[in-house]
């Protein structure tokens, strides 16, 4: 091991590259992913030796994937630099993924944010979804909404994180965040409690279980503002997936939930930027009107895309709006624009031409 980096070196240079995530696999080289895309960070390949050393390196609770077969910690070095890890072992060997984290928390200019966003932190009570397809930014968003929270209203805010990724440092408001394994047993065990301890706004890292989007949906009609993510696409499927976790003689009920206490969706992507380096951020944004409200009671979602497209107004806009938006202002191709789009067709006659 003596002709390894350390796992901190390895994290430090591939922060220098611009590096969002790392790879450790027996088998190859260590990978890092930069602007969406993995490259190798060296030549060498690893061993099964480097790879138990690196896992060492990373937790000092290793044992735990033999007997359970994964691992998810926050890993810290002390530079200040944070990550987030997932140990695991696959065809018997232990392989890391290591999510760098921001060092601070961007601004909505920073993160290319609608500034129709900032409305989200004005809500006294309902729920917020941010989704999107993991690296997408969504703990980002939620950060950097809280964030403007902290520094500009006198709330009681309470965060439950797998694992806690962004360190807020309480302003106006009393920020208390817990680590799921660490602090609490899952994210329905926390938001049980969470709301015996009078918070004003929770944060759900991602709500995962039947029993995490119930409890979820309670807070958010008993007087809280929730906010939480899931892995979808489009404003309509997110309704579709929270509804469709239910039994079906549930449902009617979760939807005429849903209508009144959502407040709204931001659907995330990052795109490779025209320039080369970096990504830009498209996005989908439904603010929950009248309109909107009947369709999700009514069970309609199909025909909510052609609401937020007439419900401009307000902020709303379709994820392919924002990014025949983003290809007009020369931040991305045509070409990325299509891929990425919902109607691809619609969005190549918008940019092709």
């Amino acid at each position: 091991m003596s002709t390894l980096y350390s796992i901190d070196e390895i994290i430090t240079q591939a922060k220098q590259r611009r590096a969002s995530d790392i790879h450790i696999v027996c088998g190859v080289p260590v990978k890092i992913r930069v602007d969406g895309v993995l490259e190798n960070f060296d030549d060498r390949v690893l061993t099964a030796p480097d790879c138990e050393e690196y896992a060492h390196q990373l937790s000092n609770r290793v044992s735990e994937i033999n007997r359970i077969g994964e691992q998810d910690l926050a890993y810290g070095m002390e530079d200040g630099t944070r990550c987030r890890v997932n140990l695991f072992r696959q065809q018997g060997y232990v392989s890391a993924a290591i999510r760098i984290l921001n060092d601070h928390i961007p601004s909505f200019k920073e993160l290319g944010l609608p500034s129709e966003i900032a409305q989200f932190t004005d809500f006294n009570q309902g729920i917020v979804l941010v989704t999107g397809e993991t690296g997408a930014g969504k703990s980002t968003t939620l950060a950097c909404l809280l964030d403007k929270i902290n520094h500009e209203q006198y709330k009681h805010i309470i965060t439950l994180e797998d694992p806690i990724e962004y360190i807020y440092r309480p302003d106006k408001c009393i920020v208390n965040q817990r680590e799921i394994g660490r602090d609490t047993r899952s994210f329905s065990d926390g938001l049980d409690s969470v709301l015996r301890e009078d918070p004003d706004v929770i944060l759900v890292g991602e709500m995962r279980s039947l029993a995490t989007i119930e409890t979820a949906l309670i807070a958010a009609e008993t007087g809280h503002l929730v906010f939480a993510t899931l892995h979808t696409n489009s404003a309509a499927e997110t309704i579709d997936r929270i509804v469709d976790v239910f039994t079906a003689e549930q449902q009617a009920q979760v939807r005429t939930q849903l209508s009144m206490s959502l407040q709204a969706v931001i659907c995330q992507q990052l795109l490779p930027n025209l320039s080369g380096q970096g990504r830009v951020l498209a996005t989908e944004v439904m603010f929950n009107n009248n309109a909107i409200r009947n369709l999700i009671r009514e069970g309609k979602t199909p025909q909510i895309s052609n609401s937020i497209a007439t419900s401009g107004a307000d902020g709303s806009h379709l994820m392919d709006t924002s990014l025949i938006s983003l290809y007009k202002q020369r931040k991305i191709t045509s070409e990325v624009a299509i891929r990425a789009a919902h109607d691809r067709d619609y969005v190549r006659r918008m940019t092709l031409y």
